[in-house]
């Protein structure tokens, strides 16, 4: 066996990924040794190295260093074991959830992995309960059991056939009793979990080194023995670094600008490849139904009759997004385009009679609020865009404002923000995750939004169905009920996007449904 010739062919190859799917940096230098670590970078540094803490995009690093009792073979839609030998639901209700732990698990230091230590790690993140963490997964769990050393029980307080795929998300991450207390955060900077590798050392926005975990036990089949993953501070910055090959792939967090131009002939010349693959990250605005103008369903539906997806989608993204005309992604059961058949092509004059019908002549003022750091570089021209195609409507007079995420989300749980944007990275691949965290008195935007047909019949109705194709009645009523409402308005979908050196191979294969990259996936081509 020897190592292929890079300079045999210089290719620049666009695929379709076969799954669905920022932080600071800098890079130390050097290019990539031909037998190390596969070199990975990424604008989405973790915010925390515990689980119990982690609803963001941490869970990159947690897929790969912590296990989970079910998770995403390559090509799996729906979970599959992991820790876990098999699971299922054992009464006709989907109230009682069984798992069976592989036999022989330990975690990377050796110690035993048991279902003492699957029920330790449930219930920390509940006792912790982290501001903005997990626990908001667990509203249908009501307790934990460990009956025996390899039997884990989930005991729901309602039925959820969702269930599985909340154990699958890496926010239910398996960790060491001895080693994560009961009821506060691991702060140390240390890991140790029973994932296909072990962090060998981590700076703090820069990088992670992982290294193969010799006691793993699961279905990944490691096609390579480390990967260093660097984390950099913006897109430009990190496809400099693989065109100076300092990293050998990318993934999270490249810029339409780069995008378009790893497409184009320079990239051809420099044994590039750039894979491109369908997504389920979703852009929308939320409306705050207390405030004087945005809580005005003609102002609302106003606003949706003149929004021009297709615009922001090329003039802003450069096509690297898709036009999103419903809550739920194209792809997954329960996706419409009802925004669509309701308000059609975007029309100034049609947008002023419904705000003509509800008596209000004059221009409408809104505040629009942005993050400056979560969702990539464009949001602000996404927002500038937003200003002028509302502005240039004569329906509106529109103030932009925006700040850092941490103080963002303060703001937006505090009521401040009339109208303000929002990405969504889902938990799992199911129309659920884009209807369920929205809605109800406590939401994952802070806003209550209460719909009793949705929390109190659609969705209770549809967790009691394990085939999800079965609830696709229940999907479209429910997106229907937010149409009416044009509380949140959808903008755009993405797509996924990772660029690699021409002698990578297995990127196509790396992201599960969740678009988490599964890193022993890549490795080097090779010939015979």
């Amino acid at each position: 066996m020897f190592k292929r010739n890079r300079c045999l062919r210089r290719v620049v190859a666009i695929a379709s990924l076969s799954s669905l799917l920022t932080g600071c940096g800098l890079l130390s230098s050097g290019t990539p040794d031909e037998e190390g670590p596969i070199l990975v970078g990424t604008t989405s540094a973790p915010s925390t190295l515990d689980p119990a803490a982690s609803w963001d995009s941490s869970w990159e690093l947690f897929r790969n260093v912590y296990q989970t009792l079910l998770s995403y073979p390559n090509g799996a839609t729906t979970p599959q074991p992991d820790a876990a030998e098999q699971c299922a639901f054992t009464d006709q209700s989907h109230r009682v959830y069984r798992c069976e732990l592989r036999a022989g698990l330990t975690f990377s230091d050796g110690g035993a992995l048991d279902a003492r230590a699957v029920k330790h790690s449930i219930d920390r993140i509940r006792a912790i309960d982290v501001d903005g963490g997990p626990a908001g997964l667990l509203g249908s769990l009501d307790r934990v059991q460990a009956p025996s050393e390899r039997e884990v029980v989930f005991h729901l307080n309602k039925p959820d056939a969702t269930f599985p795929f909340v154990l699958a998300t890496p926010a239910l991450s398996i960790v060491d009793p001895d080693s994560y207390p009961a009821d506060a955060v691991r702060e140390d900077g240390e890991i140790l979990g029973s994932g296909p590798y072990t962090l060998a050392s981590y700076e703090e926005g820069r990088q992670a080194e992982l290294v193969r975990n010799d006691h793993y036990k699961g279905f990944a089949e490691r096609r390579n023995d480390a990967v260093t993953i660097r984390y950099f501070r913006d897109s430009p910055s990190m496809v400099k670094a693989l065109r100076e090959q300092r990293i050998q792939v990318t993934y999270r967090g490249l810029a339409p600008d780069d995008i378009v131009t790893l497409q184009g002939r320079a990239a051809k010349e420099e044994d590039l490849q750039l894979l491109e693959g369908a997504g389920t990250d979703i852009s929308y605005l939320v409306f705050d139904p207390d405030d004087p103008w945005a809580g005005r369903k003609a102002v609302r539906r106003a606003v949706a009759q003149v929004v021009d997806r297709a615009a922001i989608a090329h003039k802003v993204y450069q096509d690297t997004v898709e036009p999103l005309y419903s809550m739920v992604p194209a792809g997954l059961t329960g996706h419409t385009t009802d925004f669509f058949d309701d308000y059609g092509d975007p029309s100034a004059a049609k947008a002023r009679a419904i705000l003509t019908r509800a008596g209000i002549t004059g221009p409408v003022p809104l505040t629009l609020w942005y993050t400056t750091d979560r969702y990539g570089s464009q949001t602000a021209a996404q927002f500038k865009e937003l200003e002028r195609q509302l502005e240039a409507s004569g329906l509106f007079t529109v103030t932009l404002q925006s700040r850092p995420w941490k103080t963002y989300v303060e703001g937006y749980r505090k009521g401040e923000y009339p109208v303000f944007g929002r990405g969504w990275f889902p938990d799992f691949p199911d129309a659920e995750n884009f209807i369920a965290p929205f809605v109800g008195e406590q939401n994952a935007l802070g806003t209550p939004y209460p719909v009793p047909e949705i929390t109190g019949e659609l969705l209770p109705r549809s967790r009691r169905e394990s085939d999800r194709a079965a609830v696709v009645e229940e999907f479209e009523r429910a997106q229907r009920i937010l149409v009416d409402d044009v509380r949140l308005l959808p903008l755009w979908q993405g797509k996924q996007y990772v660029a690699a050196s021409e002698d990578i191979s297995g990127a196509e294969r790396a992201l599960d449904p969740s678009t988490v990259m599964m890193m022993w996936e890549l490795h080097r081509k090779t010939s015979w």
